[in-house]
């Protein structure tokens, strides 16, 4: 499209992640005539680089694992058991590549008009779109949702450079798995990649600043992990600061300090992994009137994803954290409805949180500490999985399950949990919160047997004091 042309439309949506993708189908739904502009791929981070991609490696790496270390109990034998990179990176390519249609596909149905290359504010009612061609393209708009997403953050001095030091887009095209990997940063990709890369026998060392792995988790949750992680041989160093990175041809040193001692240690790679921050800064919002905060890059935005130019909206990673796409699907779902006119607003009394890992790692709600904090009089109990008969069915019987319940009232409000599906069942409780239930809602909840969310009923028979597959000598709820 080499040369200048103009266009006007009701709705620009600028990015084509979760939050936008799905703001721009639910404005095609409504009737809005709405463009949108993605400079990468449709999907974003997420489908293209982030959730999908690496969930289909973990899925590989776990199942790999799974039958070389549980088969032979369980009486699946084989023999030359190999991990082939090669044939799961094409898998994974592939099952990417037809995500990304299908989005592409439910945007035409919706009538949505895609334009690639990037665009940027000329000012509060239009903007400017540079394709890859070159040519540009002036976009008139009554309304406009930013959903640029965010991209890692960098250390100064550890930059990524494709080779010795990477990013998780880099990590999950690797065309190779080397002897070692250092990984800085203890989060969710830090510890998802970190089991990926132990599961097909890479030696894997996880440096962390912070005194847990996951920062901010449910602090139970993280100790399982790390206890998990150490039996696979990788080494945890939490309360570690990096100082200095090394790079030579045979591979990476890093200087670390811990606990006022100073160490170095050696990896064939580094994967670098601090955090993300809002992609914000060069969309010309000077220009468009909208502010954003300088320190974080987060623009502010109001119950209804309005940023402080009421025709202007943001949602998904550009706006506020947490950096989820499910949240993320529901902010650019409000952008959407209000720009058609509706009365809708981000309203929510919990964000549902997932760690892909053996365990799975799930969070919804209050931990005893935060409910403490707000003037709350938490009481936890625990169910753990080796009282489930599907767990031991699935031969999955590490783990257990948390509930935090408010003493006075007998309301739910949080649940934590490690163990298999513990992702999928989650969300019972997330909507138990939402909707304000007790406790003994969910143990009256009949739930099918045997499946792995009977945990759910029975921590709550066990939070009230009346257990049915755990002792009840032994399961008497406690003042936390």
């Amino acid at each position: 499209m080499a040369g200048t042309y103009a266009r006007s439309t009701e709705a620009l949506v600028i990015g084509g992640g979760p939050a936008g993708y799905v703001a721009a189908i639910r404005l095609g739904q409504l009737g809005k005539p709405t463009i949108l502009a993605e400079r990468r791929e449709l999907g974003g981070e997420c489908l293209n680089r982030g959730c999908i991609p690496s969930k289909a490696l973990i899925h590989a790496a776990t199942l790999y694992h799974a039958v070389a270390t549980e088969g032979p109990e369980v009486g699946v034998r084989t023999t030359g058991l190999t991990f082939d990179l090669a044939q799961t990176q094409r898998w994974k390519t592939a099952l990417v590549a037809k995500e990304r249609q299908g989005v592409q596909t439910l945007l035409k149905a919706a009538g949505v008009t895609v334009l690639p290359g990037e665009a940027r504010f000329t000012g509060p009612r239009s903007a400017e779109l540079t394709a890859p061609d070159g040519g540009r393209e002036r976009i008139d708009f009554a309304a406009a949702i930013i959903a640029t997403g965010a991209v890692p953050s960098i250390i100064p001095g550890f930059e990524p450079d494709g080779a010795k030091v990477v990013t998780a887009e880099q990590l999950l095209g690797l065309a190779a798995l080397p002897k070692s990997f250092l990984i800085l940063g203890g989060g969710v990709s830090g510890c998802e990649l970190g089991e990926f890369l132990a599961h097909v026998g890479v030696e894997v060392t996880i440096v962390e600043l912070l005194g847990q792995l996951l920062p901010g988790m449910e602090p139970d949750l993280s100790r399982e992990l790390t206890s998990t992680l150490e039996k696979l041989g990788v080494k945890v160093l939490t309360s570690t600061r990096a100082m200095k990175l090394d790079r030579s041809r045979s591979g990476v040193s890093l200087e670390v300090e811990r606990e006022g001692k100073r160490s170095s240690l050696s990896a064939d790679q580094l994967f670098l992994t601090v955090g993300k921050r809002p992609e914000t800064a060069s969309l010309g919002l000077e220009e468009a009137g909208v502010t954003r905060d300088p320190k974080s890059g987060f623009i502010a935005v109001d119950a209804q994803q309005r940023t402080n130019v009421s025709h202007i909206f943001a949602a998904g990673d550009a706006c506020r954290p947490p950096m989820l796409a499910h949240k993320a699907y529901r902010e650019g779902t409000v952008a959407a409805e209000v720009i058609a006119g509706l009365s809708t607003r981000f309203d929510f009394q919990t964000i549902p949180s997932v760690v892909f890992t053996s365990p799975e790692l799930a969070s919804v709600g209050l931990t005893a500490d935060q409910a403490r904090a707000l003037g709350r009089t938490p009481r936890e109990a625990r169910f753990p999985y080796a009282a489930l008969g599907r767990a031991h069915a699935a031969h999955a019987t590490g783990g257990w399950v948390k509930l935090v319940g408010d003493e006075a009232t007998g309301e739910l409000l949080g649940l934590h949990a490690a163990g298999e599906a513990s992702g999928e069942f989650v969300t019972e409780a997330g909507l138990a919160i939402e909707m304000g239930a007790t406790i003994r809602d969910l143990a009256l909840t009949i739930h099918p047997h045997p499946t792995f969310s009977e945990t759910l009923q029975e921590v709550a028979w066990l939070w009230l004091g009346e257990p049915v597959h755990v002792a009840r000598r032994s399961s008497a709820a406690r003042p936390s």
